[in-house]
Formats: structure tokens, C-alpha cells, sequence
């Protein structure tokens, strides 16, 4: 069966592969790939760390994507954050001239192509699971995990619309 790309990730049918308790959260990560690619087509790079009334840059939530999804991921696996995910929680929103859009797109197709191929890897009867989050270890479900990682992907797609009209129109 081919896959109508004018539908969403949800209508598209199941994705080969991930366990069928799953489908909503990887449809919502290809949901947000396939987003954040298309909203960031011919971006101007020069307002990529722009913080519109304030509010987050549209570098950030580029990058915050990416890194929640991993720590998310690592979480849901039962593991503790690395130092290289902490310091880079740290960095997220700093203004780095030097990345292009691209790059930071490139950084979330891959996060959440990692979390897709995570998610193939779960059997059902460990969903249930709990897993701990956080410094304080406050317990959660492996289910939990994953579709809070899906949809707080999806969130921050909104918001990267949102940021990219405002910057776009000026009204910064």
C-alpha cells in the first residue's frame, strides 16, 4: 500500500516495525520531522536566535527537540543522563552563529530517527514498565515516558509555527 504524504503521520497507516500501543507516539515524532522541515524551508538564518516578545528562539526549540527527545529516550531506557546530555540541556538556546538551520534540523531528524528505532525495539509486555526521571528519580511508566517525549515534540513544533510567522512578518 503506498502512503498518501498529503495525509498526517496518523492517517498514513501503522509504522513497520513499532508495536501497534505505540503507533500514536511514533506518528506524532514523523509528524514533527516532516514539520519542522517544512516550516524551516528558506528560514532566513539572521533570525534563527530572535526572541520574539521574549519568548523562545526558534534556534531553541530546534535544539530542544532534538535533546529532550534523547533524554527522554535515555529515561525510558532505565538509564541516568550522561554528562554530555546535561551540558548540552545547558546550552540549548544559547545563540551559536556559527549553526545553520539545517544543521539543527539535521540534529532533530536524527533524534527522533533514534527514538523511532528505540521504539521498535520495546515489547509490549515492558510498556507498563516504571522507569525513573530526573535528578529526584520520580517514577514514571516506560509508556508514560514515550508519549510525553511524542507530544512535547509536538508542542514545540506549535510553537516553532508560531515564532517563524511572528519573525517572518516582522511583528518581533
Amino acid at each position: 500500500m503506498e502512503k498518501n504524504t498529503e495525509l498526517e503521520n496518523w492517517l498514513r497507516g501503522p509504522v513497520p516495525g513499532v508495536n501497534r500501543l505505540l503507533q500514536p507516539a511514533a506518528h506524532a515524532f514523523l509528524q514533527s520531522k516532516e514539520e519542522a522541515s517544512v516550516y524551516l524551508k528558506d528560514f532566513p538564518i539572521h533570525l534563527l536566535w530572535i526572541t520574539p516578545a521574549g519568548r523562545a528562539s526558534l534556534g531553541f526549540h530546534l535544539q530542544h527537540i532534538a535533546g529532550v527527545t534523547d533524554r527522554l529516550i535515555t529515561y525510558s531506557q532505565g538509564m541516568e543522563l550522561t554528562k554530555e546530555q546535561f551540558d548540552q540541556f545547558r546550552r540549548e538556546g544559547e545563540p551559536n552563529n556559527k549553526i545553520t538551520p539545517e544543521q539543527l534540523l539535521m540534529n532533530l531528524e536524527q533524534s527522533i530517527q533514534n527514538a523511532l528505532e528505540h521504539l521498535k525495539n520495546i515489547e509490549e509486555d515492558e510498556l507498563l514498565d516504571t522507569v525513573e526521571i530526573g535528578r529526584k528519580k520520580i517514577p514514571s511508566t516506560r509508556i508514560g515516558v514515550l508519549f510525553h517525549a511524542a507530544e512535547h515534540s509536538q508542542r514545540h513544533i506549535g510553537q516553532m509555527l508560531v515564532t517563524i510567522s511572528v519573525l517572518k512578518e516582522g511583528l518581533f
